[in-house]
């Protein structure tokens, strides 16, 4: 065990913690949008009710996010300081943009929302959470700016023995930047909506008359029906297609191609082996590949034995991460389809094994984002940034071991602590339930939802 690999361990698991709540909070905002405006534009009190009751676990999810972010800003220069000196010109101009700019944005007007619902008119309250909204969006813009640079770099040179910057345009937008924003933006949104569906189908096995709930409930499925689909197509197959142009290493790697091939076939189902690199078991489909990636079905991609061995990223993991991502994907939509079809038949509420697999599939997009995080980037190894320079290059030679397994151990302990809390507080905000509506504000809304009891 050495420090490099150490070092490489505690980013992946600060960066793995805090990738729990930018989703949810990304999601939720924008659910929140579309609640408020309801609130707002209709006078809704079932909409308000919901806005103040999501809105309190938008406030805890971006407390514990901000929290767990910080850290990671300073293991670039503490753990990674030849990468900061490498690419410090170019990598530090997207994070100051994210902390100065949309992290005020985004917490001043959160800030605003949840303080300020008595104090402020429906439509500036609305206009608040709206901006929070945007505010994550840019967030994880910057943030995905500033990694998609690393994935596919561009608008530079190397000079002096580091990167320097030569078109801040090119180098923000890489060509992988929209493809990786799209599909991480969809994602989130897709990881809100179970989030929303799985807590207000909790609510609901704890109380089948919640107003609120079966109003949240819905939303939640038919907006994770749009994003589930759009998350694998269109976002999904085109971020795919970027990784088969741009890194055909990676893309070889994550479609198990160990053999460059004509009519390369995309791979259903296999068990990954290392040494030697084989697939076993494998269901697949002969051209298909090909044609997703380029758009013809004789077309030519390369495998695994085109490149230098030691270019190539783990396969196993790649492979793994890349492959479960995908059956999460799709059971996504599986879900939200079945629960659209049976909010057409008015049994939404009825059926209780189908709320408890709303409220087991909470953590499943977030897996799914923490998947899609590995495949790219264990797939971009063994590169800090691809094909310039190497992740051995990348971290801080006067670190040791021990201080390196100390820190690791306490930022264990210290997200342990934080996540059970947030689990905990979450909880009881669920046990509680919203807000009640007075009789008379809601007794059009509950005629509605009840007409199919």
């Amino acid at each position: 065990m050495d420090a490099g690999n150490l070092c490489r361990f505690q980013f992946a698991l600060t960066a793995a913690f805090h990738f729990l709540f930018p989703p949810i909070s990304i999601g939720l905002a924008w659910l929140l949008t579309i609640i408020e405006w309801r609130a707002w534009r209709r006078g809704d009190a079932v909409a308000d009710a919901a806005g103040r009751f999501f809105g309190k676990i938008l406030g805890l999810t971006f407390v514990v996010g901000v929290a767990t972010g910080i850290p990671m800003e300073f293991q670039f220069g503490m753990n990674w300081s030849r990468y900061s000196k490498f690419i410090g010109d170019i990598f530090g101009a997207p994070l100051a943009a994210e902390g100065v700019f949309t992290f005020f944005l985004e917490s001043g007007f959160l800030g605003l929302y949840l303080f300020g619902r008595s104090r402020v008119s429906k439509k500036w309250h609305w206009f608040a959470i709206f901006m929070v909204a945007v505010g994550s969006t840019m967030s994880a813009f910057w943030i995905l700016a500033a990694n998609s640079w690393m994935q596919t770099p561009t608008g530079y040179v190397l000079q002096n023995g580091r990167a320097e910057l030569t078109s801040f345009a090119a180098a923000i937008f890489s060509p992988s930047m929209w493809p990786r924003f799209s599909h991480t933006f969809i994602a989130c949104l897709t990881a809100g909506a179970f989030f929303m569906a799985g807590i207000s189908a909790a609510v609901l096995l704890r109380d089948r008359s919640s107003l609120v709930a079966r109003y949240t409930l819905k939303l939640a499925i038919i907006f994770g029906l749009f994003t589930s689909i759009a998350v694998v197509f269109p976002s999904g197959h085109e971020h795919a297609r970027q990784v088969a142009r741009t890194q055909p290493a990676k893309f070889a790697a994550i479609e198990g191609l160990y053999t460059s091939r004509d009519k390369a076939p995309l791979v259903m189902f296999a068990i990954p082996f290392n040494s030697p690199p084989t697939l076993k078991g494998t269901l697949e489909v002969p051209g298909l590949l090909s044609w997703m990636a380029f758009g013809d079905v004789h077309a030519k991609i390369p495998g695994i034995s085109e490149f230098k061995t030691d270019e190539l990223p783990p396969l196993w993991l790649t492979f793994v991460s890349f492959h479960n991502m995908v059956v999460l994907g799709l059971f996504f939509i599986f879900v939200t389809v079945c629960g659209t079809i049976r909010i057409a038949r008015g049994k939404i509420f009825n059926g209780r094994w189908f709320l408890k697999m709303l409220v087991w599939s909470i953590p499943l997009p977030l897996i799914a984002c923490q998947l899609g995080w590995i495949t790219a980037e264990v797939g971009r190894q063994p590169w800090a940034v691809y094909g310039v320079l190497r992740t051995l290059d990348a971290f801080s030679t006067n670190l040791s071991v021990p201080v390196l397994l100390f820190s690791i151990t306490l930022f264990s302990l210290l997200y342990l602590g934080l996540g059970s809390l947030y689990i905990f507080l979450l909880v009881k905000k669920i046990q509680h339930g919203p807000d009640n509506i007075q009789a008379g504000e809601a007794v059009k809304v509950q005629r509605r939802e009840l007409v199919n009891v």
